[in-house]
């Protein structure tokens, strides 16, 4: 497209997509590039502004992440140390499982291997979701 034509498109563009008005230096970009790509590399990248837009993010460019609730799961009796693992995972959902992993595998292996009563242990991986779930409230609220 001879550059002349290709100025005018873009000029039509601009005004286009946001009337009569200037246009900062970043939009200017945006339109330049979108000016430099091929039918389909357009089409990715209005797929990609269009998620970018749906997101809800605050206006001051910090992220806000949404703090999610704990699903209560009545604690059914008798239940087994490896039901009550899934049982606080599924509830606690929004927790990192790799920063549990350590604990939960040794308070399991206590209960397998040096016989530890599963009620106890049950109570211990309770108490464990519960004080790695006040971690992630504080890690939220230091955002």
């Amino acid at each position: 497209m001879p550059e002349r034509l290709e100025g005018s498109v873009r000029e039509l563009a601009l005004q286009f997509v946001s009337g009569p008005q200037k246009h900062d230096s970043d939009q200017r970009k945006l339109l330049d590039l979108y000016a430099r790509l091929g039918p389909q590399d357009r089409l990715t990248l209005q797929a990609f502004a269009a998620f970018l837009a749906g997101r809800d993010s605050p206006a001051d460019g910090q992220e806000e992440e949404t703090v999610h609730q704990p699903k209560s799961m009545e604690r059914p009796r008798p239940e087994s140390v490896v039901k009550a693992i899934k049982r606080l995972s599924a509830g606690y959902y929004m927790l990192q499982r790799d920063k549990l992993f350590d604990e939960t595998s040794s308070l399991m292996m206590s209960h397998v291997m040096q016989g530890r009563e599963a009620e106890s242990v049950i109570d211990e991986l309770e108490a464990l979701f519960a004080r790695h779930y006040q971690d992630y409230l504080v890690s939220i609220q230091r955002r």
